[in-house]
Parts: C-alpha cells; sequence; structure tokens
C-alpha cells in the first residue's frame, strides 16, 4: 500500500476511519496500562485522533506519527491553535504542549523517538496495513520499543479480505506479538460497519515479557 494512497484519502475526504469522540476502549482500559504513573505514548498512523487530547490529559506526554500534511495541519487547527513546523531527518515537526505530531513515513521515525516510550496506543495503525506490512510493522515495534513498553491495540474482524480497515484475529495478534508481548484481549463488542456489515472491535493488552 502507497503512501499515494492515503494522502487521496485525506485531500478526497475519504477517513470514515477518523472518529468525532474518544474511543472508549481507550477510556475505559487505559488505566490498565499506567501502574507506574506519567509517563510518553507512541501513537502511529495518529491521523487527527482525539484521543490524542485525551492521553495528554492524563498528564502523558504524546508522540503521534502521521504521512498527511493535511491531518497533521487539521489536527491543530481543529483546537484552535498555532503551531510552528521544524524539520528533522524525513519528518516535519509539530510541538506544542507535551503534545508533537511527527508527519512522514513511520518506517523512517528515527530511533531516538522511541527511547523514552513507556507505551504505545494503537487503534487504527495496524488495521490500517495489509498482511505483508503488519508483519514489518510489527516487527519495528518490537525491535525498536524499550524495555518494559506495554502497547494497547484495537482492532476489527470482519468476513471479508477487503480493506482498509483490514480484518486482523486474535490469532493474528498473538503471532505478530507474543514473541515479545504476552497478549491479552480484554474485551469484543459486536458492531455494524462498513455497508452494514457485522464487525468484532477488540482491545488487548501487550505487555512485555
Amino acid at each position: 500500500m502507497q503512501s499515494e494512497f492515503w494522502h487521496e484519502r485525506w485531500q478526497t475526504g475519504r477517513i470514515g476511519f477518523h472518529l468525532d469522540r474518544v474511543n472508549p476502549f481507550l477510556q475505559n482500559y487505559w488505566s490498565q496500562m499506567t501502574t507506574s504513573g506519567k509517563g510518553q505514548v507512541l501513537v502511529p498512523l495518529c491521523g487527527k485522533s482525539l484521543d490524542m487530547l485525551w492521553l495528554r490529559e492524563q498528564g502523558h506526554d504524546v508522540i503521534g506519527v502521521e504521512l498527511s500534511e493535511l491531518a497533521c495541519n487539521e489536527f491543530f487547527s481543529a483546537q484552535g491553535v498555532d503551531v510552528s513546523v521544524a524539520c528533522n531527518a524525513d519528518f516535519s515537526v509539530r510541538e506544542v504542549d507535551g503534545l508533537a505530531l511527527w508527519c512522514g513515513d513511520f518506517f523512517k521515525l528515527p530511533e531516538s523517538c522511541y527511547d523514552n516510550v513507556n507505551w504505545v496506543y494503537d487503534r487504527a495503525a495496524l488495521i490500517a496495513l495489509p498482511a505483508e506490512m503488519r508483519q514489518q510493522y510489527a516487527a519495528e515495534l518490537k525491535l525498536k520499543l524499550p524495555t518494559g513498553v506495554s502497547v494497547l491495540l484495537v482492532t476489527l474482524e470482519f468476513e471479508s479480505a477487503e480493506g482498509p480497515p483490514f480484518s486482523v484475529s486474535e490469532t493474528e495478534v498473538r503471532a505478530l506479538y507474543e514473541g515479545r508481548f504476552s497478549v491479552k484481549r480484554l474485551a469484543a463488542e459486536q458492531m455494524e460497519g462498513r455497508g452494514g456489515r457485522q464487525e468484532i472491535e477488540s482491545v488487548y493488552l501487550l505487555r512485555d515479557r
């Protein structure tokens, strides 16, 4: 899946994956992640998610990584915040009040961005990627995240190979992550998705072994 696909989605407003509210799974289960207080949260493929604001309200520093400049601009403009843009390697970086958006290819994110990460929140990254890229993405996290990191992961399951979003089963989640993390499914809810199809939205807690 090429970057042009996502740029076209944002330019044409085909962003059905964006929620205009904070994800309920995040609000209900984040407390199971944060036994060590405040810290830094990495949010891959973040778009303009309101979840990042909620995480900051809990006292965390947030690093969002997003491919689309349009998404990054819309995120801050929606908050009425003027923010300067800095360049860092292959990324443009917008940062204000403990929340930084790194705009560029996630797979080129500088390793220094991982150094102080305590948690990862993934609501729309894994399910946005086709199977081969899901393996690459999970491998990137397992290799570069520091010791002791936990991940809150939200997935969808449905009877179709179409995407994005793509269907990701519990079996696949375990195959991708159990080499480094223990995997526990915390909850699953039936929901109506695109075109009325039935989907299961699941939330997982991944703890470093």
